[in-house]
């Protein structure tokens, strides 16, 4: 008799026919819920027309991987993306994704605004596919959570789009810190060159047609409904952020200026504070602040402002002392550093951990001569691969990649506290094991809002 090869799946489907799973040994499936190496990834890309058509490219590069399904509601945008894969089968609406593909595919990226994670990603789980999801995690700390647990219940590869911290600079960090390199330290700066994008406006008073090619209903999911608005009046001041950036793009909400509508988006501060904070955290072994206050420019009603400063305050935790942790936007940089070399500025983005010996600013003691005479502690960390081949080392059944759900979480709900300090004005008491704010109630109704449209979230 000729042989017969079988792949995972249809091997299941045999073995569930027969009544053999209990006898299945979890080296040919590749373990629970995991592809084994002779299989190749079969991906499904949501959300494939802004950042999402180059980071679906770079999972692409991953040996072992196809980008099986493309997925979004706008032709036009996702077009590019959709000529880079033409074998891959096409779908604007993800819930038919999800129903129609079924067992055709093992992991699920998500690039979409941050309203809609949650609602994608959450059933992705539930249908037990792994799933990279683009930073921050959630708009709200309620959908943070659902998530968190869902993965952990489901038990599938996560991982969330943050600056690795598993680099050799992110690890050297960790090293230095815990090294003593600086002394104790008690307060520590994160600062970023974003908004990019039009914040600190007011709602369009206009309405466009909505474009046949984009699916606007769709776009605005569990989101307040509102009239499309196509593109900012040339020189309106909406426009003057985005101006200096290397593609500046007029749009009133999509593509891409969603992240400054409250609505929508996070901000600066939940566009790229998940990417300075995957290191910060880690290396200060940050979990959940006790209070959180910010300043910031004007701010409106429904977008982030023009510039904000937020200040976290973090208790002992693990031998380390309390910490206080300063992020600012829009411009704002922390108080130049006295041992910063003469000559030299802050760079338009950093961080900076400042101790009871000395000042690291990014993963270099400053001034560089101190930098020199300090003897470099062994490399305890192991560096890894990166963002994608992390993700898909742990489909593999390897090792948790470096921001899975479960840490993502912790990072985003440090975003969306400062998110909501911001739009109250109000120094916050937070309690993470109650997820609530205790000295401040009117705070609270930003932890878990409401869907529209008929859309929910059910975890």
């Amino acid at each position: 008799m000729g042989q017969v090869r079988l792949n995972r799946r249809q091997f299941m489907a045999r073995a569930a026919g027969a009544g053999l799973f209990t006898i299945v040994p979890r080296r040919v499936l590749g373990g629970a819920r995991h592809v084994p190496p002779s299989e190749t990834i079969q991906i499904a890309g949501i959300g494939i027309g802004g950042v999402g058509s180059g980071q679906i490219r770079s999972i692409d590069k991953v040996p072992g991987t196809r980008i099986a399904v493309l997925c979004d509601v706008d032709d036009v945008y996702a077009d590019r993306t959709y000529k880079a894969f033409p074998k891959a089968r096409r779908y604007r609406d993800f819930r038919r994704l999800l129903d129609t593909e079924g067992d055709k595919i093992d992991a699920i990226y998500c690039g979409t605004p941050d309203h809609t994670h949650a609602i994608i990603v959450l059933p992705a789980l539930q249908a037990g596919k792994h799933v990279c999801c683009v930073k921050p995690l959630t708009r709200t700390i309620h959908e943070s959570r659902v998530l968190t647990r869902a993965a952990e219940k489901v038990g599938v590869a996560t991982q969330v789009t943050a600056s690795a911290n598993t680099s050799d600079g992110a690890c050297r960090l960790c090293e230095m810190i815990w090294d003593g390199a600086i002394g104790e330290v008690r307060e520590a700066h994160v600062w970023s060159n974003r908004p990019l994008w039009p914040q600190g406006m007011q709602r369009p008073a206009w309405k466009d047609r909505v474009p046949k090619t984009l699916d606007w209903d769709l776009w605005i999911g569990p989101a307040p409904m509102r009239p499309f608005a196509e593109k900012w009046p040339k020189n309106d001041p909406a426009l003057h952020q985005v101006k200096a950036s290397r593609n500046p793009r007029p749009a009133v909400y999509h593509p891409w200026n969603f992240r400054g509508w409250w609505d929508f988006g996070t901000g600066a501060l939940g566009d790229m504070g998940c990417h300075h904070f995957n290191h910060v955290f880690r290396a200060l072994k940050l979990r959940q602040p006790t209070s959180i206050s910010a300043t910031a420019s004007q701010v409106f009603n429904e977008t982030a402002p023009l510039a904000s400063i937020v200040t976290y305050d973090f208790p002992a935790r693990e031998g380390m002392p309390p910490l206080r942790l300063l992020w600012y936007d829009g411009g704002l940089k922390p108080p130049r550093p006295a041992e910063l070399e003469p000559g030299r500025e802050l760079p338009a983005s950093g961080n900076m951990y400042v101790g009871d010996k000395g000042v690291i600013l990014d993963n270099r003691i400053i001034p560089d001569e101190k930098m020199k005479a300090y003897k470099m502690p062994p490399k305890t960390l192991p560096r890894r691969s990166g963002t994608w081949a992390e993700w898909i080392e742990a489909i593999r059944g390897g090792e948790p990649a470096g921001c899975h759900f479960e840490w993502a979480g912790v990072l985003t709900d440090a975003v969306l506290l400062g998110n909501i300090a911001i739009r109250t004005g109000k120094h916050l008491e937070w309690s993470a094991q109650k997820t609530r704010f205790t000295n401040h109630e009117p705070a609270n109704r930003y932890v878990n809002e409401k869907y529209h449209n008929g859309w929910s979230l059910q975890g």
